[in-house]
């Protein structure tokens, strides 16, 4: 699979129904989205690079691993891993918490819907999904491109910033040593060597 295009934004599907992961693929090709669907956790885990299996996961195919993932859309109630869950997996790594997660459910339950949106997720959608929720997506992958930027901003100002100090610590020491040897070459030059005495005329003393 290509990297997707500036225009187009990669979403992976999660979802344990065929029915529904057909219905939200369908949705998104037609908002222009390109979609990758699995179905189950595990399996979405994996192809982001973060299975429990790392040798499963670093023998994932080389258009897995070249695919840039802008979104995760689940849906919450799965077997073994629930969205929930993927979302908690996703948040917890650092290499992803930025990606934009997406909670689908067929039940509404208040308390389930806000612990979801607590713990990170950008919207809670309530299936059948239709395609006036495909609009609410792009804003978010927006904010999350943008939060990747600027914390990779910040890695390389504190970067720059820790070159900086070392320059000026290496500067600091230069200085340092070169008045030293400085002070060290004064100390022996044939300019400045101890007074010397005379002895002249008789008993008196004349200081060269």
């Amino acid at each position: 699979m290509a990297l997707a295009a500036e225009s187009q934004f990669h979403v992976l599907a999660v979802d344990d129904s065929l029915i529904d992961r057909k219905l939200i693929e369908r949705l998104l090709k037609t908002s222009s989205f390109l979609v990758t669907t699995v179905d189950s956790g595990s399996k979405a885990l994996k192809f982001l690079g973060l299975g429990e299996d790392h040798g499963s996961a670093a023998s994932s195919s080389s258009e897995q691993l070249e695919a840039e993932v802008n979104m995760v859309i689940t849906d919450y109630c799965m077997p073994e891993m629930t969205g929930y869950d993927l979302l908690k997996k996703i948040k917890e790594s650092s290499a992803l918490k930025n990606i934009p997660v997406v909670i689908m459910s067929s039940e509404n339950v208040p308390a389930r819907i806000n612990r979801c949106l607590e713990d990170g997720a950008e919207e809670f959608l309530l299936k059948p999904v239709k395609l006036s929720d495909m609009n609410k997506l792009r804003p978010h992958i927006l904010k999350g491109r943008c939060k990747e930027q600027q914390g990779n901003k910040n890695n390389n100002d504190d970067l720059s910033s820790s070159g900086s100090r070392d320059i000026i610590t290496t500067n600091a020491s230069s200085n340092m040593n070169s008045t030293k040897r400085k002070a060290m070459d004064e100390g022996l030059s044939p300019e400045r060597k101890r007074p010397g005495f005379s002895r002249k005329n008789g008993n008196s003393l004349t200081v060269l």
